[in-house]
């Protein structure tokens, strides 16, 4: 389901969903033009199956965003046009997880509720994502982070890491 910060994740569970039932082709190919009196048997065939692929796409889509979501998507449109409309309107949205992930990590402060190593692997964690983000920091800057965070305890951590 669709609920407004999972896009990329929404979008490969469609493909999947549909590749994996051989319905996706109305994402992976231009619509065909329609059939005529002169259009050949594969033609009118291909057409068709394009038009169910489209039509049960839409479908599939629709059914699978929250409800307050869909509201402001266009209705007239085939299943690519309108997965490219969806992830539109939620690349801002992309956006902003990129800076909610760089002010969680900035604003992080140890507390004796997990330990030193969960912590650092939290940490690396939000790093990883902001990595999927096209957001790289290094190694050393975690490291630095991890240690400016640590409270006066783990004052023989820092010496050790700074010896």
């Amino acid at each position: 389901m669709l609920t407004g910060s999972n896009f990329k994740r929404w979008k490969q569970d469609i493909e999947f969903a549909l590749g994996i039932i051989d319905m996706d082709l109305a994402l992976r190919e231009d619509e065909p033009a329609r059939p005529n009196d002169q259009s050949t048997a594969d033609q009118k065939a291909h057409y068709a199956r394009w038009e169910k692929s489209n039509r049960l796409s839409l479908i599939a889509m629709k059914r699978s965003i929250a409800e307050h979501l869909i509201s402001g998507l266009p209705e007239h449109m085939n299943a690519r046009q309108f997965l490219e409309a969806v992830g539109e309107r939620y690349r801002v949205s992309d956006k902003a997880k990129a800076g909610n992930l760089l002010s969680e990590l900035t604003n992080m402060r140890y507390d004796a509720a997990m330990g030193v190593r969960e912590f650092i692997l939290k940490m690396l964690h939000i790093q990883s994502k902001l990595k999927a983000h096209e957001i790289v920091l290094s190694e050393n800057y975690i490291v630095h982070q991890a240690l400016n965070v640590l409270p006066v305890e783990f004052s023989q951590i820092k010496i050790a890491y700074n010896a």
